[in-house]
């Protein structure tokens, strides 16, 4: 059973460690110092608000619903297409129901405006 487990393992440990060394290395190598205009705050793309509390414009949840729906899509839509061979036709109407949800989210966003940029 550990021989089925041992390439996974193997592969954590050299990713470790490669995540372990490229730290040392910056920190051995690194300046350290910082400016004024780095430890600054920054909130995409514009200067923080005065008030954490303030309301964000719906676009913003829209776009993050948009990138769920495409991000779901293609994560099973891979696994899917490999094993079509498999689940046969309960997989594929399954999976059709699957995108036809994803489409009325989509044309949700379409229709609130989420596409368009002003």
């Amino acid at each position: 059973m550990l021989q089925e487990y041992f390439p996974i393992l193997v592969f954590l440990g050299v990713a470790g460690g490669i995540g372990v060394a490229l730290l040392a290395l910056g920190f051995l190598f690194g300046t350290g110092t910082k400016d004024d205009e780095k430890l600054s705050p920054y909130e995409c793309g514009f200067e923080p608000f005065d008030d954490s509390r303030t309301k964000f414009d719906v676009r913003y949840y829209l776009v993050a619903i948009l990138f769920i729906i495409f991000d779901l899509e293609i994560a099973f839509l891979f696994p899917w297409a490999i094993s079509l061979d498999t689940v046969g036709r309960f997989g594929l109407i399954s999976m059709a129901l699957f995108l036809a949800i994803l489409v009325v989210g989509f044309i949700y966003e379409w229709k609130k405006g989420a596409l368009e940029w002003d």
